[in-house]
């Protein structure tokens, strides 16, 4: 879309959970098209899910999300086997909250670092005063080899930062 001033379409679309900060996004060096379309806010939920039913079809849509339920809480039983981890509530559909049993500051060096790996991605949220990560499961086409992958890209970060914590 080609915009004179798209400071005038980015404000008209704005929405800035934490979730969803990153930190290019003052910087003008990254265009962030999330805030040129209709948001996922109240207003307009209804819409997408219309235009989900219209693509899935209940049926389809009933088995993924019992799909992405199950991948999730396959996620959460990975989670629960390492006890330097700990699941910070309960898992609802496709999302997992959960941190290193640690400081939040060591939390959030953790999700740093994933992040900046680049191999998956964590969004963070405060929950009860504490720093947690989330994994949402939610992608049409997520196995339990990509759970896996996630699993070992986040227990291979977690060893770095609490290795170099004893350091």
């Amino acid at each position: 879309m080609w915009v004179k001033k798209r400071a005038d379409i980015i404000g008209a679309f704005k929405m800035d959970p934490v979730y969803l900060q990153h930190e290019h996004q003052e910087s003008g060096t990254v265009t962030d098209y999330r805030h040129w379309q209709i948001p996922l806010g109240r207003r307009f939920r209804s819409l997408k899910m219309w235009f989900v039913f219209r693509m899935y079809g209940i049926n389809a849509l009933q088995e993924h999300i019992r799909k992405q339920i199950r991948l999730a809480h396959m996620f959460e039983d990975l989670v629960k086997q390492d006890e330097r981890f700990e699941i910070c509530a309960e898992v609802i559909l496709g999302l997992v909250c959960f941190r290193l049993k640690s400081t939040n500051r060591t939390n959030e060096m953790l999700l740093q670092k994933i992040n900046k790996a680049r191999k998956i991605h964590i969004v963070p949220c405060h929950l009860r005063g504490k720093f947690v990560l989330r994994l949402a499961v939610c992608a049409r086409t997520t196995e339990l080899s990509h759970i896996q992958y996630a699993w070992e890209a986040i227990i291979k970060a977690a060893e770095e930062i609490l290795m170099d914590e004893r350091i």
